[in-house]
Parts: structure tokens; C-alpha cells; sequence
């Protein structure tokens, strides 16, 4: 099965959209964030307009506009995050069926349906756990831990 990257790619950009609205009191255009995901605008704004849906984050038009988180980071779980998305694929559903009658393949699906459910059930409660100021909270320390630290700062301001 082929990794859904749609949670991993939009808490980066929720991070990008935090720590930008923190640097600058400005929200980040989707023409920003598109930079930072590597993808089209379009893109970006339909992924954020169902976190907006959500009242994940707030959308402003015209000259400066852009898009904001509408919660403080405390205040938003990875889970709530996934709920928006449309709850991609993390673990698979099923195991496929290839073999259609085989009672070896019957047994063998039934098992990993079993524990693919009970992994799904860990990891969404695990994403409850999870919130915004966790992962923010770990990019900081990770940022002042690293050799380069000056070099990203330096980048950070000039964008």
C-alpha cells in the first residue's frame, strides 16, 4: 500500500502557518505554502478549505490576505487534523482479495483485518494524544540542537 502523505504534508504546512503568523502578525498565502509543500496553489486551497469547514484555520481575502490558524496550537490535535483531511488512508482497510476462494488467503485476511482495526483504533487515539504545541514545541528543540541553526534562522527572516 502506498503511504497517504496528505497528514504528514499539511501539519507541515500548519507549522509553516504558525511560526509565520508568529514571526510577522501576517497569514501566509496559499502562493507561500505551496513553496513550502512543493505543490500548486490550487492545491492548497482546496486542502485548506476543508480545514476550514473544520474551524482549523480562517481565511482572509484581498491585499494580505492569506490563511491563519483559527485555534490556538494547544488546541488543535493531530486527530482533529485527520478528521478534516477525510481520514486518509494511514493503515490499510482490508487486505486485498487475490485469490478469491483460496481458504489459506480467507484466514490470513481475516487476521490482518482484525489487527489492522485494532491499529487503526491505537493510532487515531494516539492522534488525540498529539496536538499543534507538541510538534511545534519538538521543531524548537530540535531547531536550538542543531549545528545549522543560525543558517535557518537567517533564511527564516529573509522570506
Amino acid at each position: 500500500m502506498k503511504r497517504d502523505s496528505r497528514l504528514s504534508n499539511i501539519l507541515h504546512a500548519l507549522l509553516h502557518m504558525a511560526e509565520h503568523e508568529a514571526r510577522t502578525g501576517a497569514p501566509m498565502t496559499s502562493d507561500q505554502l505551496a513553496v513550502c509543500l512543493s505543490t500548486n496553489p490550487v492545491v492548497v486551497r482546496r486542502t485548506m478549505a476543508g480545514l476550514r469547514e473544520q474551524g482549523l484555520v480562517a481565511s482572509e481575502k484581498g491585499h494580505g490576505g492569506g490563511w491563519r490558524l483559527a485555534r490556538p496550537l494547544d488546541q488543535v490535535t493531530l486527530g482533529q487534523v485527520n478528521t478534516a483531511l477525510g481520514e486518509p488512508g494511514l493503515i490499510p482497510e482490508t487486505p486485498p482479495v487475490e485469490a478469491e476462494g483460496c481458504l489459506v488467503e480467507a484466514a490470513v485476511n481475516d487476521a490482518l483485518g482484525e489487527t489492522y482495526a485494532a491499529a487503526r483504533a491505537l493510532l487515531v487515539a494516539r492522534l488525540n494524544d498529539i496536538t499543534l504545541a507538541d510538534l511545534a514545541a519538538d521543531f524548537s528543540r530540535r531547531l536550538a540542537e542543531h549545528p545549522k541553526r543560525d543558517l535557518f534562522h537567517a533564511h527564516r527572516h529573509e522570506a
